[in-house]
This record gives structure tokens, sequence and C-alpha cells, in this order.
């Protein structure tokens, strides 16, 4: 068996395509109306569509849940940190922030509430480190990682 890719319903397929493509980049890789493959693993579905093959009423279909996000990453995070605010209707779940690791993320939701989350890269984390004066073995204890992890990443 093979993971094939990742879908979200979405209650307005042409608006769901452009914010995609506008935010993340991501490209139409085949559209068959009411199912859009995108670059990157996702897969939009109409909600309609959708409920229609779960046998479920629009009710027991839940946007919103802030139970799971599709994670990116990304290697100049200033830099889309920046983009995304020129996004006037992005909803945050919060800014810019730098976890306890050293990894810079931010997570926003989509139009349909599904929670995406950018994340530095963490061969970027790891160079900001050891370009800070860090060694690879300060590295790995500041980022809580085997020194194989570090590394593996330089």
């Amino acid at each position: 068996m093979e993971y094939a890719c990742t879908l979200l319903a979405v209650h307005d397929m042409e608006r769901a395509k452009q914010f995609y493509h506008d935010v993340l980049g991501l490209e139409v890789i085949a559209d068959f109306g009411a199912n859009v493959t995108l670059t990157g693993g996702i897969a939009l579905q109409t909600a309609d569509t959708w409920k229609s093959f779960l046998r479920k009423s629009a009710d027991e279909i839940v946007f919103g849940n802030n139970a799971c996000e599709l994670y990116f990453e990304e290697d100049d995070m200033d830099t889309f940190s920046a983009k995304l605010s020129g996004f006037p209707n992005i909803r945050y779940v919060h800014p810019l922030l730098e976890h306890a690791w050293g990894q810079r993320v931010i997570r926003f939701y989509d139009l349909d509430e599904h929670i995406l989350e950018v994340g530095e890269n963490m061969a970027i984390v790891v160079q900001r480190f050891l370009n800070s004066g860090l060694s690879i073995k300060e590295t790995a204890a500041r980022m809580d990682v085997p020194v194989s992890y570090i590394k593996s990443l330089q």
C-alpha cells in the first residue's frame, strides 16, 4: 500500500484553488470540477460531494475543528511572513513564533478553517544555530535532538 494524498473538503472550489495558489504557491495538477489535485499531495473536494460520499448530513461535516493541520516548510520565514501579511483576510491561529527547539512557525486557517502550518526548514534552523557559533553538539542539545540528526541536515 502507498499513501497517495490528503483530501480537504471545501465550500467554494474556485476560491480554495486560488487561495492555495496565491498563499502557498500550489498548482493544479488535475481538475475534475468537484475534485481537484494540487501539487504537494493535496486534493480538494467540494463539501457537497464529500458529504454524499460519506453518506453524512451537512451538520456532520465539521469545519474548523482544530484537530489537524497541513504542514509546509519554508527556507525564508521572514519573507513568507511578510507575504502572508499582504493577505488581509488571513485568520491566524498564531503569528510567527519560535518553538523551544528553535524552529520558527506560523499557523493560520485556510478559507474553510483547515489549519495550515508553515515552519522554517529544519536544515535552515540547524544552519542558523551553527552560524551563531554553536557547535554541532551544542546545536543538538539546543534543539533536543541527536547529534546524528544535526549532521544529517548539514
